[in-house]
């Protein structure tokens, strides 16, 4: 197979970041791994997407004198001298070949790429809770177009891997990655969690984030206990997932939709999640953060056209999806490896 090279430069650094033993299984196993991934004969849409892709990487990366913000709400690159119409025309063009855009929001010189989610807002819940993520080693499952890993990369971690198997998403992320430049050490591996390799010296990572992934899984203790195996020993989960309020039981199975989705499978209360978690052998478990999602944080817009939140809802009680389930309520659970 012949892996487009707009594709395979993204890991030109990747390997060198892998400087310990607890790496050398990533290090033999996933170049292969990562060649089957990237077959342009996979994916029907890759072409397009690569297409796009060679069209914004006609545009500079930020030089010095531009500002590059991943501390900001939207993860910013702003030019010292600003885009010409016409090649600011020819870029949203460009970018919007890419759609939908759903976790964001971004902002590439006066361009907004105004996102289904405002990721940001469910940033501004977890972070206050988080151990220091400075010189730390970071793995985001599920990471959709990276917007949650350029935010943890802002925070100066010595690695952060961002694992998602959509080449969407992964084409977005190497949007931004070009105007961000390699000198941050961000990557993503267009994979599944199962996908990964295991170190038999442990896991690697300080910091493992699944957030919005457990409820798409059929089976969430295998979900969690991989979560585990690639955490070192006194390592940090962030586990944020769909949960149901304890009123409404211990746990919903849906007959068929949730929210009109059709890959969800198990939505348990906060204290079932938290017996599931102590089973796997985590410590130090808590809730941090509990929020019903509304419709100004998921949302149709011009970069994400479809159908988004509102259309999914009751339209006569919001505090019900459309089968009338309960609305999505996200739970935020930190717990620890033991050591």
């Amino acid at each position: 197979m012949s892996v487009d090279p707009v594709l395979q430069s993204h890991y030109d650094s990747f390997w060198s970041a892998l400087d310990d033993v607890r790496f050398d299984e990533w290090k033999t196993q996933l170049p292969e791994i990562l060649n089957e991934a990237l077959d342009p004969e996979g994916n029907g849409n890759l072409e397009r997407w690569i297409k796009a892709l060679k069209e914004i990487q006609t545009f500079l990366p930020a030089g010095e004198k531009d500002l590059i913000d991943l501390n900001a709400s939207a993860i910013t690159i702003e030019y010292a001298k600003s885009l010409q119409d016409i090649e600011k025309n020819n870029l949203i063009n460009a970018l919007k070949a890419l759609h939908p855009w759903r976790k964001g929001p971004f902002k590439i010189d006066q361009i907004e790429i105004d996102t289904e989610w405002h990721s940001d807002w469910k940033w501004d819940r977890v972070r206050p809770h988080l151990n220091s993520l400075q010189g730390r080693r970071v793995l985001d499952i599920g990471c959709g177009s990276g917007y949650h890993l350029w935010r943890m990369a802002g925070e100066s971690p010595e690695l952060a891997v961002g694992v998602d198997p959509s080449l969407l998403f992964y084409s977005q992320f190497l949007a931004l990655k070009h105007f961000i430049g390699e000198q941050v050490p961000a990557y993503f591996l267009p994979l599944t969690l199962e996908q990964l390799p295991v170190s038999q010296k442990g896991g690697a990572f300080d910091t493992v984030f699944s957030m919005g992934v457990l409820y798409h899984r059929r089976s969430p203790i295998d979900h969690i206990l991989d979560l585990k195996a690639q955490l070192l020993p006194g390592g940090q989960l962030v586990l944020e997932t769909l949960v149901v309020p304890e009123s409404f039981g211990q746990l919903l199975v849906p007959e068929d939709r949730y929210a009109q989705m059709r890959n969800v499978w198990f939505l348990p209360s906060v204290s079932e999640l938290e017996i599931w978690l102590a089973r796997c052998g985590f410590k130090n478990i808590r809730c941090v953060d509990l929020n019903q999602t509304s419709i100004e944080e998921q949302r149709s817009t011009e970069w994400m056209e479809w159908n988004s939140l509102e259309s999914f809802l009751d339209p006569d009680d919001h505090n019900k999806t459309i089968e009338g389930y309960p609305a999505p309520l996200r739970a935020v659970m930190l717990c620890d490896k033991p050591k």
